[in-house]
């Protein structure tokens, strides 16, 4: 696992996705004007749409994740663009928040919920969100009805929960959610912005190690996770999913 944090920390984001993808899920909310939101972003990682969030809100944000490393990350960049006095950082399981009930206009995750799977966390994180609050999550999702059964066994067994938009979308429905609206993220928000600087760094990842057979192995199975999305991205991508808590 320190492997895997040490090769992730150096990039803005640890999964899919960009700044114009948080941007456009932004904009399929009708915020309230002259106020200040109150935000979670969970498992946020380093915090690039963290930043994203804190520079196009008046909003105060609670910056979430397991592991200390990437809020340190988080917490360098913020003092730099001058925003660490609005992020809160806090090192804790998703799982497990001690937050207030009704505590945030807006609980934002983007490609983390599947630690705990989709329906286990919007019905965990509801409960956070004021009445008529905002939930906006990324989860890896089906594209198309068929797909190559190499590709489908694969994302079977490393994530069981794995399914199409229409069903995601009734999981929200079925749990106290309007659905506000929905998209998938491009190829260029998987290799532009995620795999192509995540391989940037794959030999000074290697030099840091000691190029030791761990961490080979470590950028062997990245290298092979490309090469499956290279090879079936047609047929799935993270979906991004914003609704609102309807009760």
């Amino acid at each position: 696992m320190q492997l895997i944090i040490d090769l992730h920390k150096h990039t803005e984001r640890q999964g899919p996705g960009s700044v114009s993808d948080t941007l456009r899920a932004l904009d399929l909310m009708n915020l309230p004007n002259g106020q200040t939101l109150k935000i979670a972003d969970i498992g946020c990682g380093t915090g690039g749409q963290t930043l994203t969030l804190v520079q196009h809100l008046d909003a105060e944000i609670t910056a979430v994740d397991l592991f200390p490393e990437f809020l340190e990350e988080l917490k360098s960049n913020a003092k730099k663009l001058g925003l660490k006095s609005r992020i809160k950082t806090l090192d804790a399981s998703m799982d497990n928040l001690p937050f207030h009930p009704g505590k945030f206009d807006i609980i934002w995750s983007e490609g983390a919920i599947y630690n705990i799977g989709f329906e286990r966390g919007i019905k965990l994180w509801k409960k956070y969100l004021k009445e008529g609050g905002y939930l906006a999550v990324s989860e890896i999702t089906w594209i198309t009805a068929e797909r190559p059964n190499e590709i489908e066994t694969f994302w079977t067994a490393e994530y069981p929960e794995i399914d199409t938009a229409s069903n995601k979308i009734r999981l929200l429905e079925n749990n106290g959610y309007t659905l506000a609206g929905y998209f998938y993220l491009s190829r260029e928000s998987w290799m532009d912005h995620y795999y192509k600087p995540l391989e940037a760094g794959f030999d000074s990842f290697l030099q840091r190690n000691g190029n030791t057979e761990l961490a080979k192995k470590v950028i062997a199975d990245t290298k092979a996770e490309i090469e499956l999305y290279r090879k079936f991205g047609a047929s799935y991508s993270y979906g991004f999913y914003i609704a609102r808590k309807a009760f």
